[in-house]
């Protein structure tokens, strides 16, 4: 396969240490991140369905709209990007065409998670997991789907909120004998947990989810790093800050009619053009 595709640079990148991912919720975000210097991009679920449809994460967004959304993104930047499959958008016929849709986009890979349909956010209570032995059967199919064998097939479990940590690190080596490339546990609720949980489940990269206001603590990337974590993900950060800062915005261009109080607080128009490569007068091509 192409040592230089995606798929192919994220697994580098795994080897080189932990990758540290910001969540995008549009293509511009994703151009930011970039920019910044983040060596690959997250594509979140609840970005996607809060940011771009105004809906919450519980399943609402299809297939389809999903991996347009993720294909926007994963093609406006060069660093790879994965993608929050959800629960894979239906049972095992479902499982493989989700694979083979968002690998035809261009992403690097995808994370499927052992929640039944309707899903519900990993931080929120009233989660319900399917059997282990159906997600393994999941997982099969969707490693099967994949055209590139680089492109990564990253397994959730949600298991810790529903049953506990001995059963999370139960199916997360249940999921490894099944293809898993990655395993994410979801929700733990301390550094100690996640600590137990590398040491349980060994020989596979395993991803962490930084989101705030949730069960996990806050926990730096070098302790992640620290305790064996190759994946960090910070899913909604930006997106809960730009809403916070276009709501202040907002109230204050309500209260005073103009715009002149806050325009040091905005990406100039040069900026933006910059950032999306665009030379007014010429023809504009992605570089």
């Amino acid at each position: 396969m192409n040592a230089n595709s995606k798929p192919a640079i994220f697994r580098q990148l795994l080897k080189k240490g932990t990758v540290v991912m910001s969540g995008a919720f549009n293509a511009a975000t994703a151009l930011l991140i970039e920019k910044i210097g983040f060596e690959a991009v997250y594509i979140s679920g609840a970005g996607l369905s809060n940011g771009m449809a105004g809906v919450p994460d519980i399943g609402l967004l299809t297939m389809t709209e999903m991996v347009q959304q993720s294909g926007y993104i994963a093609n406006a930047v060069n660093i790879p990007a994965i993608a929050d499959a959800d629960t894979g958008f239906g049972d095992l016929p479902n499982i493989a065409r989700t694979v083979r849709a968002f690998e035809s986009v261009g992403v690097a890979g995808i994370h499927i998670e052992d929640q039944e349909f309707p899903k519900r956010c990993g931080h929120l209570p009233g989660k319900k997991v399917i059997p282990a032995q159906d997600m393994e059967e999941k997982i099969r199919i969707a490693c099967d789907a994949r055209e590139n064998p680089d492109f990564l097939i990253i397994v959730r479990t949600d298991s810790r909120a529903v049953n506990s940590l001995e059963d999370a690190i139960e199916r997360a080596n249940r999921y490894i004998k099944a293809g898993a490339d990655v395993i994410f546990p979801e929700a733990l609720e301390s550094e100690t947990e996640f600590e137990i949980f590398a040491k349980e489940v060994k020989g596979i990269p395993l991803m962490a989810n930084m989101t705030e206001f949730g069960k996990t603590p806050y926990i730096s990337v070098r302790e992640f790093e620290d305790i064996g974590y190759s994946i960090v993900i910070f899913p909604l950060t930006a997106f809960r800050v730009a809403m916070k800062s276009m709501e202040e915005a907002l109230t204050e261009l309500k209260k005073s009619g103009t715009q002149k109080g806050f325009i040091d607080r905005m990406q100039t128009r040069e900026e933006l053009y910059k950032l999306l490569r665009y030379e007014p007068g010429k023809t504009w091509t992605k570089i």
